[in-house]
């Protein structure tokens, strides 16, 4: 309560200050390809976040294509880009100045894995994080997932960026690509997927972790601006209404009530993340169960 209050009393200093005059351009990573789904959200919530704080601004693409880390060192450095969301960790949050409401609800931290069809039968044997871990999975070098794994005993198997992943997965590289749930749906669908490559259906990870949207540290005037926004649409409803209307389907369809969670640690977890704002994040009904059970 203390924190929406907040925000709504930033929402008026910046409103007094003269900020709904002024023009906001905000400018984020053009991704590798259009058709890239995953963008769809969040431009969609930063969009509804600047409507609810009634200034005027435009959103608009960078000129050029940037994958996240090359976004990363540009926002960095002030250059070209103003705005990223990304899933966080310690050193992104010394490098950059993050506005702390997880923008997907902490769904970035579950994750349910991409196989060959042919490591179908050997991934229904598992059934614990210790016969998962002598499976090597495939993530980006610079992904914060990677530095997790690596944590909690995998050998991790690292490429470039994504499109990088799919390929070395299907060549044997690696045994999973483990796939965020806010993803891996529209992934599937795409249809340049490689036919040899499926959902595997019994297991899921889980380590707590948030996606926000960060801006440079010097633009903390920024930060309030996007941070009141998100507040009030939590307020509101809207931000929920958006975040159910965008993933319900999927979630139903990833069935996680019925997988295996298997439980990892996340050493990368900075120290200010919101994890007692319940409103902030979703939990499977399973979880949800026993996390009220242990709080009775």
């Amino acid at each position: 309560m203390f924190k929406m209050l907040t925000g709504t009393l930033l929402g008026c200093l910046l409103l007094s200050q003269g900020a709904s005059a002024a023009l906001w351009s905000l400018t984020y990573p053009r991704p590798l390809d259009d058709r890239d789904l995953r963008n769809e959200y969040p431009i969609a919530l930063l969009t509804l976040a600047l409507e609810k704080t009634g200034v005027k601004y435009s959103l608009l693409p960078s000129d050029r294509i940037m994958l996240q880390g090359k976004a990363l060192r540009q926002i960095r450095e002030n250059r070209e880009v103003n705005v990223v969301w990304s899933m966080t960790d310690t050193q992104r949050e010394k490098d950059l100045l993050p506005i702390r409401i997880p923008i997907a609800k902490g769904l970035i931290g579950w994750r349910v894995f991409l196989i060959k069809k042919q490591e179908l039968s050997a991934f229904r044997q598992i059934t614990t994080k210790d016969g998962l871990s002598k499976k090597i999975p495939i993530q980006g070098e610079e992904w914060p997932d990677t530095k997790i794994l690596q944590a909690n005993g995998f050998n991790v198997y690292t490429v470039p960026d994504y499109p990088e992943a799919v390929s070395e997965l299907e060549a044997g590289k690696a045994d999973f690509f483990p796939r965020s749930v806010i993803e891996v749906v529209n992934e599937l669908k795409d249809d340049r997927r490689k036919a040899s490559i499926m959902l595997e259906p019994n297991l899921a990870i889980y380590y707590p972790t948030a996606m926000y949207f960060f801006v440079n540290k010097g633009d903390s005037t920024l930060a309030r601006l996007i941070e009141t926004g998100l507040r009030r649409a939590i307020e509101d409803g809207s931000f929920d209404a958006l975040f159910m209307s965008t993933y319900e389907e999927s979630l139903q369809q990833l069935n996680l009530d019925k997988r295996i969670i298997l439980s990892l640690e996340n050493p990368l977890l900075p120290d200010l993340t919101p994890v007692g704002e319940k409103a902030l994040w979703y939990l499977p009904q399973k979880m949800a169960s026993s996390t009220s059970e242990s709080d009775q």
